[in-house]
């Protein structure tokens, strides 16, 4: 490495721009925020001086701090980064947090989390003027990070939190809704689940799982057992297959597995879309008949339902993105009642 290359040179400063240029520090710092106040001459100075030097203008940070915002909101998401961009419903929840800040003028952050002990730093130290929070579980300690920092937040379909709005439809009865219809004419019925905790444990659970950390996960199993209650069969026959992440591949290795066992199921009720396409997926190589032999339910109506004719809960993450994003920049309360949602029939149902 080269001496220059390894001692850059250092940032201009305003004051030493005010030299070049015969000017206050004062006329320099108003050029760049408040040119109005600075004439066309002394103006055109600073700008001289200022590409003479290589000085960029005011470091954000200290533009912020003058401000007393950041002009950034900052979404923490629980999850590594590529998750942004790798699942769908983060996807089009962010798109929706995307249009608020595109139409205010406002930066966005992501604030990804690996489950360390740098997390609570990570947030603390953001530039952002508030928070949205992607659900999470009940125990994650960036939550008491969040509301360390003072800073307006609103948290994604829970958990709830003292000062922190919940924005997100009613899991438990979308569940119920969407399990009536995939649980109709079962006898082996299954969830195929998201992970119970942060620990993100795959397995196969009958009757009472113990306690669920991740209140999504919670509420929509709550909701598919009385479904299942509804239909006069014991709660506790309704079998609860944990996946580790929400992710096609998974929903296809795990129904791969139980249409091999012994009591393989007669419907599939999946608490995503991308699970459910999986399972299909796992039917067809298995030579298992859909909807005659097994009914198949997704949730969520993303882009790929449609074709896959996928019967599946439709709820706007776009829309719940937009009124996270409102609320956390101080632009409306949150909405009364919850976002809304329907069951859309396709043809993987009976």
């Amino acid at each position: 490495m080269s001496g220059s290359a390894g001692n850059p040179k250092p940032r201009p400063t305003m004051r030493e721009v005010a030299r070049a240029a015969g000017v206050s520090p004062m006329t320099v710092s108003y050029a760049y925020s408040r040119p109005e106040r600075v004439s066309a001459e002394a103006a055109a100075k600073v700008r001289a001086a200022a590409q003479r030097l290589g000085y960029p203008g005011p470091h954000p940070a200290a533009r912020s701090l003058r401000r007393g915002r950041a002009g950034s909101l900052g979404v923490v998401l629980g999850e590594r980064l590529s998750y942004a961009f790798d699942d769908p419903q983060a996807a089009r929840f962010l798109a929706g947090v995307a249009d608020v800040c595109a139409a205010e003028g406002v930066g966005l952050t992501l604030v990804p989390i690996t489950g360390g002990p740098s997390d609570a730093e990570r947030v603390a130290q953001a530039a952002v003027d508030g928070f949205v929070v992607w659900t999470t579980s009940d125990d994650d300690p960036v939550l008491d990070a969040v509301a360390a920092t003072g800073l307006p937040a609103v948290i994604h379909a829970g958990p709830r939190r003292p000062g922190m709005p919940v924005i997100g439809i009613d899991d438990r009865a979308a569940a119920e809704a969407i399990g009536r219809v995939a649980f109709a004419h079962a006898r082996r019925p299954v969830v195929l689940s998201f992970p119970l905790d942060r620990d993100r444990a795959r397995g196969l659970f009958t009757g009472d799982i113990g306690e669920v950390r991740f209140p999504v996960t919670r509420h929509r199993w709550a909701g598919f057992r009385a479904a299942w209650a509804a239909t006069g069969r014991p709660a506790g026959r309704l079998r609860l297959a944990v996946c580790p992440v929400n992710h096609a591949a998974e929903g296809e290795a795990f129904a791969a597995e139980l249409l091999r066992s012994g009591a393989p199921p007669d419907a599939i009720a999946a608490m995503s879309d991308e699970l459910a396409l999986g399972a299909l997926r796992a039917a067809a190589a298995a030579g298992v008949r859909v909807p005659a032999e097994l009914a198949v339910t997704g949730w969520d109506d993303t882009d790929a339902a449609a074709p896959a004719g996928l019967t599946t809960l439709a709820q706007s993450l776009r829309d719940q993105g937009t009124r996270c994003a409102r609320a956390a920049l101080g632009l409306a309360a949150p909405a009364a009642g919850r976002p809304g949602w329907r069951v859309v029939p396709r043809t993987t149902t009976r």
